[in-house]
């Protein structure tokens, strides 16, 4: 059953930047958070859903797998992200670069955080879903910390 507070938080954004942890819990099917993800990604794969994400996650997913030499890990991260429906892989420009580095001087955020800030921003997301404690002074998307749909 998917949390009251996960639910109103996607009625009220249409549209979601996912932090790099969504991916990752899902992936290695985290039992603490698998009921969570699995209700996002039930939820994105559903008409009118929109979700956003940098490419900058698909290089923090790819590490392991490439430091482990396995291609066929690679490959499914891969195929299986870069399809998955009403999900939109962004790269970064120049706007988002400087967008990044304005988040970077106001919250003090690390560069992969402030990218991915800058990319859902950017890309008309209005919320933001991580596990990610540095977003939580932000201002321009809703935030919504996994971890607080654990209490």
């Amino acid at each position: 059953m998917t949390p009251a507070r996960l639910r109103a938080f996607l009625a009220r954004n249409r549209r979601v930047a996912l932090d790099t942890s969504v991916f990752i819990y899902q992936l290695e099917a985290n039992p603490k958070y698998l009921p969570l993800t699995d209700a996002i990604f039930r939820w994105l794969e559903r008409p009118g859903s929109s979700a956003v994400t940098s490419a900058i996650t698909m290089t923090e997913l790819l590490v392991h797998p490439h430091h482990l030499r396995d291609d066929a890990r690679i490959n499914e991260i891969f195929g299986l992200l870069s399809t998955f429906p009403h999900l939109d892989w962004v790269s970064t420009t120049l706007q988002i670069a400087d967008e990044a580095a304005r988040a970077r001087a106001h919250w003090r955020l690390r560069t992969p955080d402030a990218i991915q800030f800058a990319t859902g921003f950017l890309a008309g997301a209005s919320g933001l879903i991580t596990n990610n404690q540095a977003f939580e002074n932000t201002q321009g998307l809703d935030i919504l910390l996994l971890d607080t749909l654990l209490l």
